[in-house]
């Protein structure tokens, strides 16, 4: 597995990208990711990996990841819902990123040294079930007509901003 060479780290992050469609969208997370000093990101649910099941290197994430899919580490897990229990019980606090009644603005979070951030389907965002989860739902507040920003958009927008990069 890969290894990220970002130094000075005080945290330990992690993202978990859930039913994320686009291959492009995880190719662009990994990049920003590998700015951000991410330790490691799990493709979750069906969000594509940067290799297939069968070993095949999916083009489109090595595209827009620009290499950054051999410098973060990565794993594929199908069921987010045990993954999500699995880092709290190692002492991660879960945050979604997410517009939802009960979110706050991120840049109200206060975040501990080891967090996992979920990022969820640019349609449908993340599932309430998944909500329920989360130590915590932070939102970016939108000020123009449209709803949302893209999702490998408000994943280098909360990183940067929460992380203090």
């Amino acid at each position: 597995m890969p290894t990220n060479t970002a130094k000075n780290r005080t945290r330990e992050v992690v993202l978990i990208l859930h039913d994320i469609r686009s291959a492009y969208n995880v190719g662009s997370i990994f990049r920003t990711a590998d700015g951000a000093g991410v330790a490691k990101i799990f493709c979750a649910g069906y969000t594509p990996a940067p290799k297939n099941v069968f070993g095949k290197i999916q083009n489109d994430i090595r595209k827009t990841a620009l290499g950054a899919e051999e410098t973060v580490p990565w794993e594929t897990r199908k069921n987010t819902p045990t993954l999500i229990r699995r880092l709290q019980k190692d002492g991660y606090q879960v945050i979604a990123i997410e517009q939802d009644p009960k979110a706050v603005p991120y840049t109200k979070v206060t975040i501990s040294k080891k967090v996992a951030f979920v990022l969820g389907n640019e349609t449908g965002g993340i599932s309430k079930s998944i909500l329920k989860l989360v130590d915590g739902i932070a939102e970016i507040p939108m000020k123009g007509s449209k709803e949302s920003l893209n999702v490998s958009v408000a994943a280098g927008v909360a990183l940067f901003r929460m992380l203090g990069c």
